[in-house]
């Protein structure tokens, strides 16, 4: 029988290689004490020991999201925020709702499936499993096809107008690029 700290180091052994080819190098030992703080937090509800590797590799897996999600998103100071105001003005507003009158020109180029869900998730607010249930498909091919389309009306976007957002993500102001696409005219 293997002690205790040589059981921790085989864990530590399978999952550094799976951790190092998802974030930088830097950022590695930080994501492996997150593993294995969850771990701990989480031994005493595993009900099923087969299936501890699996169970394993998914908090390792949302882990990793989470520290990509931290790195994506660029730390605010606290001058930053003073800064900005915390309540959008009425040009942040008249921005925004002058390109969401675009939202539905875009949607209607994107091909069925997406214009379908993006549809009745973003613009009818019916939750996934709702749409899911509608249209007759799984919940994650709802959610597939929620986010394909939104990756599709950003670059539809993108190739039309040059859009400015806060540290919020919120749109402040939008420009047309030099050949304004249909909608935006």
């Amino acid at each position: 029988m293997t002690s205790e700290p040589a059981a921790w180091h085989d864990v530590a052994t399978r999952l550094r290689p799976f951790i190092a080819r998802r974030v930088l190098p830097s950022e590695i030992d930080d994501v492996m004490q997150d593993v294995f703080v969850r771990m701990q937090r989480g031994l005493p509800a595993l009900r099923d020991e087969e299936r501890f590797t699996s169970w394993l590799f998914q908090i390792a897996r949302n882990s990793v999201a989470d520290q990509l999600r931290t790195r994506a998103r660029p730390p605010v100071s606290n001058d930053e925020i003073g800064d900005q105001p915390l309540e959008p003005d009425d040009d942040d507003r008249e921005a925004a709702r002058s390109l969401s009158s675009c939202v539905s020109m875009f949607v209607a180029q994107l091909e069925s499936p997406y214009r379908e869900a993006v549809t009745l998730v973003e613009l009818e607010g019916l939750t996934a499993r709702e749409a899911a249930e509608m249209v007759g498909i799984s919940i994650s091919g709802m959610k597939s096809r929620v986010q394909r389309g939104r990756e599709q009306l950003r670059t539809l976007f993108d190739a039309c107008c040059e859009i400015a957002l806060d540290v919020r993500g919120k749109v402040t102001d939008y420009a047309p690029r030099v050949k304004p696409c249909t909608p935006c005219k």
